[in-house]
């Protein structure tokens, strides 16, 4: 009797569990279903209307339509109509330029310029190696004309996407040198590098290290620079990353350990509030007073550099109140035709556990940037790379502040504009992702 009891309790038992675990998968079905189906029928409607609007334009546009700029710019649209301010869609053309950037090569001419009160394009930079420095064109020099169009026409962009271009072909300059000869040439593109690095001592052995992007070749340069530099004797070091507007986190990061002491450096905080470490520092540090040039330019990767130095070794930020993007770029996602998307996937959270995004860094030491300072001078006329100087000087104990009295009480209030600030930039995944 006993057993015929525990065989229907048995079979009882088991009937309810069925009954249970049937009720739950339908709930969850249910729920996995009503999600589904307005996703479908949102997509549905989204590319039913797209299929409308190409039927009718091919049916009654008068001219032609070049499919491949046409899903260019249906891509663009797409990235644009997300709301995400720092994603960015490539054409293939575009993806394989920008891998030349990453990796530091360019194809080109080789000068950098910016548009003159002239509304001509005054260099600025001559890459070594380049085309231009074989021509013997000069900074302070001016191109007046690309390929028979007037430059006082075009934007700075215009023409250094004109200067650019496959490697052995040709591009038509008429160039001014600064003397006011005028000259014409006919250039052939090639392969050329920009060093995203470049340093010196300055007076009272004070090291000078201006930093114009995070790619995959600023480690070493940076490296090289910092030893270089210590080696001679720098008693302190002034960072420039004025203009930087960011790059590789990565590589940010790695300039950044080379420098501070142990700890973590940035965590990636996703939209599910869940954070994932990034990067941290090994104990090696480099012991110096340090000094780091912003402006409102300085932006992702660059303004976590300088937020981390003033965090771990109590950096002072000279010039001006930085961008505050500090948002995290996945790797770019490859499509089939060779073109690529990059999206938003996280928020950047420096070492205090905070962020800069939207707000930006606040400065220690204000200084504004003179509207006059001629290209070639003497790094010591700019007025904020002055300031800088004396700001390190300072740090090492070697001098009083002869800064003025503002600049004074924004040194004085360094942390409490650090807590104010809120903490935050090259192609990598999530952990080392292009900003």
């Amino acid at each position: 009797m006993n057993k015929k009891i525990s065989v229907s309790l048995a079979l009882t038992i088991a009937i309810i569990a069925m009954t249970v675990t049937f009720s739950v998968t339908m709930i969850l079905a249910r729920q996995i279903f009503d999600q589904t189906i307005p996703s479908v029928q949102e997509k549905e409607s989204m590319y039913s209307k797209l299929a409308e609007l190409d039927k009718y334009v091919r049916a009654n546009y008068y001219g032609d339509i070049q499919d491949s700029t046409l899903f260019d710019m249906i891509s663009y649209g797409y990235v644009l109509g997300t709301g995400d301010r720092n994603a960015t869609y490539y054409t293939a053309k575009q993806y394989t330029e920008l891998l030349e950037v990453q990796s530091g090569n360019i194809v080109g001419v080789g000068v950098d310029v910016v548009k003159d009160t002239s509304g001509y394009a005054r260099i600025t930079q001559v890459y070594a190696g380049s085309p231009a420095e074989e021509l013997g064109l000069q900074v302070g020099g001016f191109i007046t004309a690309i390929d028979g169009a007037d430059v006082k026409t075009l934007t700075r962009e215009n023409v250094l996407t004109r200067l650019q271009g496959e490697s052995g072909t040709q591009v038509a300059l008429s160039y001014m040198s600064p003397d006011s000869e005028t000259s014409e040439y006919t250039v052939i593109r090639s392969k050329y590098v920009i060093p995203s690095v470049e340093y010196q001592m300055m007076e009272d052995s004070i090291g000078y290290i201006k930093i114009t992007q995070f790619d995959s070749t600023t480690l070493t340069q940076f490296s090289k620079a910092v030893n270089d530099l210590t080696g001679q004797g720098a008693v302190a070091l002034v960072f420039d990353v004025r203009g930087n507007a960011g790059g590789l986190l990565s590589s940010a990061v790695d300039c950044i350990d080379l420098l501070v002491p142990g700890g973590d450096i940035v965590w990636a905080e996703y939209k599910t509030g869940e954070r994932t470490l990034l990067g941290e520092s090994d104990d090696s540090s480099v012991d110096l007073p340090m000094v780091v040039l912003v402006d409102g330019e300085t932006a992702s990767s660059a303004e976590l550099f300088a937020e981390s130095l003033r965090q771990f070794s109590g950096a002072q930020l000279v010039g001006q109140k930085t961008y505050g993007k500090g948002t995290i770029q996945a790797e770019p996602h490859r499509m089939s035709d060779g073109s690529a998307v990059v999206i938003t996937v996280a928020k950047m959270i420096t070492a205090n556990g905070e962020s800069f995004d939207g707000t930006g860094l606040a400065v220690d030491i204000e200084v504004a940037p003179s509207s006059n300072t001629e290209s070639g001078a003497p790094l010591e006329s700019d007025p904020q790379v002055s300031r800088a100087l004396a700001a390190a000087k300072l740090l090492t104990g070697s001098s009083t502040d002869s800064g003025d009295s503002s600049s004074s009480t924004a040194s004085d209030s360094a942390s409490a504009s650090s807590a104010d600030s809120a903490a935050e930039d090259t192609s990598s995944s999530a952990s080392t992702g292009e900003e």
